[in-house]
């Protein structure tokens, strides 16, 4: 790929929908770079995995080429990964915030949308 010095392996442990761990995704569009997702909200033996490998509880964390970046930002992951020569700095923008949480107004929305995409949003009782 055009922006890529080296190909990094990178595994990224991620929620479902958090403002800093779209950053992280935004870092990974930027460059065009392949990644392996772990969503920790969806699967919570990927939190698990997170915190046994980074030692604490807090995400966003990357892995990349085997370091652990725990509790990181996409604007530190794109930092990091131009300091080791593993990507190329371009003048091209994310396409979303890299150093930000979600607002209240997103995390009404993301609730909303994860409610209506479950069904009715409500507990329902089996019999």
């Amino acid at each position: 790929m055009e922006n890529q010095t080296k190909t990094p392996e990178i595994t990224a442990y991620l929620k479902t929908y958090c403002g800093w761990s779209e950053g992280i995704r935004a870092i990974m569009r930027k460059y065009e770079l392949q990644f392996e997702e772990k969503d920790i909200i969806a699967n919570p033996a990927f939190r698990w995995e997170m915190e046994q490998k980074s030692g604490q509880p807090l995400s966003p964390c990357v892995i990349v080429n085997g370091q652990m970046l725990a509790d990181v930002s996409g604007e530190e992951v794109e930092s990091y990964m131009l300091e080791h020569d593993l990507i190329t700095s371009t003048d091209q923008e994310a396409d979303a915030p890299t150093d930000s949480a979600c607002s209240d107004a997103e995390h009404a929305a993301m609730a909303a949308k994860a409610a209506q995409e479950s069904g009715s949003g409500r507990i329902q009782f089996i019999e």
